[in-house]
């Protein structure tokens, strides 16, 4: 999950997309097959970004279920003043 945040009213918008993601831990966290969870922040592009990382044969069902609790992320996110472009991306990684 990636958006942009703004940094009116001393980037209070950034903070409340950290507030967001620590509310979800724990439902990220009980995910079958998780390995784990990334926070990153651009301070030049505005990027707040939530990587999940879970074992490959889990995803499937981590999609039937519509990627819980991705929705609920993104729909908190998309009530906060400031936060713009909420996107998501599926994507592997391989560490090299």
């Amino acid at each position: 999950m990636r958006c942009k945040w703004s940094e009116d009213n001393d980037k209070a918008s950034l903070v409340q997309c950290q507030e967001i993601l620590e509310a979800n831990l724990p439902a990220i966290k009980a995910l079958d097959g998780f390995q784990s969870v990334n926070r990153v922040v651009c301070g030049g592009c505005k990027d707040f970004k939530i990587i999940v990382t879970l074992d490959a044969e889990k995803y499937g069902d981590w999609e039937n279920s519509s990627f819980a609790p991705e929705s609920v992320i993104l729909d908190a996110l998309a009530a906060v003043d400031g936060v713009s472009s909420i996107e998501t991306q599926t994507f592997t990684f391989m560490e090299m």
